[in-house]
């Protein structure tokens, strides 16, 4: 037979489950167990898919296909110095904040007078509980 495959934990849980699924519906055992040995694993199809991976017996394998290799080098990124100085930066920046600041909107605080009155307006009034007769 070829050469045993390792498989990630991934791979033998997912090998194992389909093996156990297909024991436990009756499906031919491929290694040789003795009967002490079903005996041993109490007869578990999943321990017993588990002896047959390890023996190599199971006609399983994984593709576990890899990306193409590059062989031409990668660009250099060329970084460019800014030809604006930081006096610069500092003018526009402080230009901006002075049009927000020109633009912006005055809010003016609420009294908490005027929150309880708008709170009792629209204030949902509980329905009266049914009469039993």
């Amino acid at each position: 037979m070829a050469e045993k495959q390792e498989f990630s934990k991934y791979e033998r849980a997912r090998i194992i489950g389909a093996r156990g699924l297909q024991i436990s519906m009756d499906a031919p055992l491929l290694a040789d167990m003795k009967d002490e040995e079903l005996d041993a694993v109490n007869y578990d199809p999943l321990r017993i898919a588990e002896k047959e991976l390890d023996t190599g017996v199971l006609p399983i394998s994984v593709n576990k296909p890899m990306p193409a290799k590059r062989e031409e080098p990668l660009d250099k990124i060329k970084i460019e110095e800014s030809k604006v100085s930081d006096a610069a930066k500092e003018a526009a920046e402080k230009e901006g904040e002075k049009d927000i600041a020109q633009g912006g909107e005055m809010l003016a605080l609420t009294d908490s007078e005027e929150e309880s009155e708008d709170s009792d307006d629209s204030s949902v009034t509980a329905a009266a509980e049914p009469e039993i007769e």
